[in-house]
């Protein structure tokens, strides 16, 4: 694939070849003249890449991965493959209003086939398929940087050398170690990045090809591989958008004749406009936290900032010390002043931008503005759809998008260290520096890697770069409450709210934990004001119900579910929850004191009933039909919903307790004691199990096993005074039994 360029030039010049062999040269110092083969440069490269991210091998998911991987349904075996061509990233509809956009559908395939593999969620495998990808590009970076900076090696007769060149050497590594790549590899999610960036090279090779085919005469070839470079660009895009920002890179690098970049212009349009086609509703709405800049009413204020992410950006390239999962709720304050010192970092930004383009441009020297340009382009290009220059994005800075661009930063750094080398004398200081870039960096990869491994870490190490960042401090409060630590959780959480009083998510979360707490008044005010912010937040309306209920507020209560259902229709949480609404004045609620008792049997039924249909393994919802159903008398009914969720859910002993004491009623002792015998065996230590499987052998006449399940039963729950009751009732009759027997 790499482009043959060993042909004298017009005038008897020497081939452009032997100018890079003078950028070689001036990298002796770093690497020796005795540079290692081809293969075993790659094969450096490529272990020096796995070991520097091999940490993040047996890691959580983490952050994202468990949107677009565990709660992901386009993973499992029962969602039809075709599915994954309509939905987004995250297993949503594309047409939903609130899909994100994304399209990504080979990416979701391969985490789909890592499901499969594993044999379920298990992420070793899924991390491990990532450190194998970035290790398999950074090999192939190689190749791309020979291209990048001017081809092979030749000899003065033409015969090509043996030899890798150590300027595409040194830029591979650069790459390899680079710890922006850390989110890309260590987390599960960027795995898009990967496969866009693996068939995105492969595509700028192919079109390199093309290329030095069409120098020779009397062959088609090149056609054919303009074709595969614009295929291998369409995979790229469906496995992330940047993907198809490699056709124009194809038209810088020798843009050529007019077929080829005809051929490349009208395959870029034909996959735009599939892509928006495929995208059904617009763009996706994000919202002001997401991109604050973007909601700014002043143009200029949106352009300084706009700005000033780009310059944070190429600080991240610069100097990736300062890496965090998370840019956004006021991690970056915007610039709504000329005297914020910040705009320096613009000024430095473009000073030397438009110093690297006055070279490129103003270069006598073809391989050197060749380098330049190629270097700028990769730097520029595949960033551009992150660069809000043409649709708003979902965030503010995200180190996941720097994955190509960095390409365009190794080539730019290692031209550098070149240049430097020509014109000075201190060569082995400059080699130092390189190699202390090289450890420091990798060094850097470990620590970050090792961040990556479980949430607490990432979210913690994010408070130290990013402390007012309120999202930093929501997932820290989050992963807290997940692991009952409430009181820490609530300080989080408050935290949040405080950096970001219109953080609806923390409300939310917070809200739960008091009413958990009862703590029920606050609890109120904060799902409240949660609701007035944002209208449709479903989830917010149906906790403000269940607290409402708490404090017996119901036909408020009732309210409150009714606005959940209406802004998410599948809701089954909130149906389930709807058909438990207490009646006033009735006391503590109990199983018999729910949204039935209001003598609106037929209501509750059928909030329960549509809580099954939106998820058929709703346990608690068939519990309480059951239970309801048997309440009121309606046995034969109250058998058939059991027995219709125990084929939905065979395995749950609640569900086998239920339908038991129904059987029980119905005098079907023989299968009720069996259902009963299967829910203790599953469950042994429930106190009711035990006492009622005692009931139903009272009333068949088993008096000896009645007594042995009432001891047991009392044993586990010494307090249950209707189990007392009936014990005792049991024991008396034995004992006149026995009276009569003497």
């Amino acid at each position: 694939m790499i482009p043959n360029q060993h042909n004298a030039g017009a005038g008897g010049q020497q081939p452009a070849v032997f100018r890079m062999a003078v950028l070689d040269t001036d990298l002796d110092h770093i690497f020796p003249s005795s540079v290692l083969p081809p293969l075993w440069a790659k094969l450096v490269v490529g272990l020096v890449a796995i070991v520097c991210f091999a940490r993040s091998y047996d890691g959580d998911f983490v952050f994202d991965d468990s949107e677009a991987i565990v709660n992901n349904k386009d993973l499992q075996a029962e969602t039809p493959l075709g599915d994954l061509w309509h939905h987004d990233f995250w297993g949503s509809r594309l047409s939903s209003n609130t899909s994100h956009k994304s399209y990504r559908p080979l990416t979701v395939l391969t985490f789909r086939i890592n499901y499969y593999l594993s044999g379920g969620f298990h992420p070793v495998g899924f991390h491990v398929v990532n450190i194998l990808l970035h290790g398999g590009i950074s090999v192939l970076m190689v190749d791309v940087f020979s291209v990048l900076f001017g081809g092979l090696q030749y000899t003065s007769k033409g015969r090509r050398l043996h030899l890798a060149p150590r300027a595409s050497l040194l830029a591979a590594l650069l790459f390899a170690v680079h710890p922006v790549h850390t989110e890309c590899v260590a987390g599960v999610v960027g795995r898009a990045d990967l496969l866009c960036a693996l068939f995105f090279f492969l595509s700028f090779l192919g079109y390199c090809k093309a290329f030095r085919e069409s120098n020779k005469e009397g062959t088609y070839s090149s056609t054919f591989w303009v074709l595969l470079s614009i295929f291998l660009g369409a995979v790229a895009m469906l496995c992330k958008e940047q993907g198809i920002t490699v056709l124009s890179l194809g038209m810088l690098r020798n843009g050529g004749l007019l077929f080829r970049m005809t051929l490349l212009t009208s395959g870029g349009a034909g996959m735009l406009y599939v892509r928006w086609r495929i995208m059904g509703t617009g763009p996706p709405a994000f919202t002001e936290v997401d991109n604050p800049a973007s909601f700014a009413d002043s143009m200029l204020v949106r352009a300084v900032n706009y700005n000033y992410y780009y310059s944070l950006n190429a600080w991240l390239l610069l100097c990736p010390w300062w890496l965090c999962f998370d840019w956004s709720m006021g991690c970056i304050p915007l610039i709504k002043s000329v005297s914020d010192w910040r705009v320096i970092a613009l000024a430095a930004l473009w000073f030397c931008l438009i110093g690297l383009i006055c070279q490129a441009l103003c270069s006598e020297d073809g391989h050197k503005r060749r380098i330049l340009t190629l270097g700028l382009g990769f730097l520029v290009i595949p960033f551009l759809p992150a660069s809000n220059l043409f649709f708003r994005v979902g965030f503010v800075v995200a180190e996941r998008v720097l994955y190509l661009p960095s390409v365009g930063y190794c080539v730019l750094l290692t031209f550098g260290f070149g240049a430097l080398s020509k014109h000075t004398k201190k060569k082995k200081l400059i080699a130092a520096v390189v190699l202390g870039i090289l450890l420091i960096n990798m060094l850097r990869c470990v620590v970050r890697s090792g961040q990556w491994r479980s949430e607490e870490q990432l979210f913690r190490s994010a408070l130290s770069v990013c402390p007012l960042n309120a999202k930093v401090h929501y997932n820290i409060g989050k992963n807290l409450a997940d692991k009952g630590n409430q009181t820490a959780a609530i300080r989080y959480y408050r935290e949040a709210v405080r950096l970001n009083p219109k953080y609806v998510h923390a409300m939310n979360n917070l809200g739960n934990i008091l009413k958990e707490r009862n703590e029920l008044q606050e609890a109120e005010e904060l799902l409240s004001l949660a609701v007035r912010i944002q209208p449709d937040f479903a989830a917010a309306w149906m906790n403000l119900g269940i607290v409402q209920n708490s404090l017996k507020r119901f036909e408020a209560a009732e309210q409150s579910y009714r606005m959940a259902i209406k802004h998410r229709r599948k809701y089954p949480d909130c149906y389930y929850n709807l058909g438990r609404l207490t009646q006033a004045g009735r006391g503590p609620e109990t199983t018999l004191q729910k949204y039935a008792d209001l003598n609106r049997h037929v209501d509750a039924l059928n909030a329960w009933r549509n809580a099954t249909v939106l998820k058929p393994e709703h346990s608690l919802a068939w519990n309480n039909m059951i239970i309801l159903l048997d309440n009121t008398g309606n046995l034969a009914q109250a058998e058939a919903v059991g027995r219709e969720a125990l084929e939905l859910i065979p395995n749950d002993h609640s569900l086998m307790f239920s339908l038991a004491n129904v059987l029980g009623k119905s005098q079907k002792y023989k299968e009720s004691e069996a259902l009963f015998l299967k829910a203790i065996k599953a469950n042994p230590n429930a106190a009711s199990y035990h006492g009622n499987l005692a009931v139903l052998y009272h009333r068949w006449g088993h008096l000896d096993l009645a007594k042995k399940h009432y001891e047991i039963s009392l044993q586990l729950d010494p307090t249950a005074s209707g189990t007392k009751e009936n014990y005792g009732l049991l024991r008396r009759k034995l004992e006149l039994m026995q009276k009569k027997d003497v």
